[in-house]
């Protein structure tokens, strides 16, 4: 009869003549790929996109004081700005604060009126199913090439472009997507209304 033995514990003199692995150094290198990958993803998404914690009322009641937003900084590589977007951008007064959040309303261009509690461009009126309450305020404005008119969803309670002008296209950081935080609150910021109307400048 023929004896058989199992492979699955090696002989002593086997086993001695496996190499051991690195050790230390070994752990070391895998640390070190670990932290290079998660920093190149760190950069990376922070290239594409941004996180801005929404820190006034004047966006409500699209977005309440606390909420976290995701920017997209490259959609308008791709493409332009349309009415109804949710934009951050750099605040024109002075771009060293901490950037505002403000729908667009105007585009270069539009005449935007604010008459008798309601926004128009170029004569024909907005619907706006996001605003708090109608604006109290009344003014016409001319939206001159590079720029854009702005508004918050909170017309009444926003500083905006009705009180301080224009946002140049080189002060957008990029446009709001989503709602991530908290939880509950979690919604896409997609473009809501549209204007059927032609731009008064050639």
């Amino acid at each position: 009869m023929e004896d058989f033995r199992s492979e699955i514990y090696p002989d002593q003199e086997s086993a001695a003549n496996v190499e051991k692995p690195g050790g230390l150094r070994h752990f070391l290198i895998d640390v070190f790929e670990t932290v290079l990958l998660s920093l190149l993803l760190f950069l990376g998404i922070n290239a594409v996109s941004a996180r801005i914690r929404i820190e006034s009322v004047s966006m409500q009641p699209t977005l309440y004081e606390g909420d976290f937003v995701i920017v997209n900084k490259l959609a308008y590589n791709f493409g332009e700005p349309s009415r109804g977007d949710v934009i951050v951008f750099r605040y024109p007064p002075d771009p060293e604060r901490e950037p505002y959040i403000k729908r667009v309303i105007g585009l270069p261009g539009d005449r935007v009126s604010v008459q008798e509690k309601k926004v128009l461009i170029n004569n024909e009126p907005m619907l706006e199913p996001y605003i708090s309450a109608p604006p109290l305020y009344e003014g016409t404005w001319i939206v001159p090439e590079g720029s854009l008119f702005v508004l918050g969803d909170n017309r009444n309670s926003s500083s905006d472009s009705h009180s301080w002008g224009m946002v140049p296209f080189d002060n957008v950081i990029g446009k709001a997507e989503v709602v991530y935080w908290p939880p509950e609150e979690w919604k896409l910021l997609n473009q809501v209304t549209a204007v059927a109307a032609e731009p008064v400048l050639p």
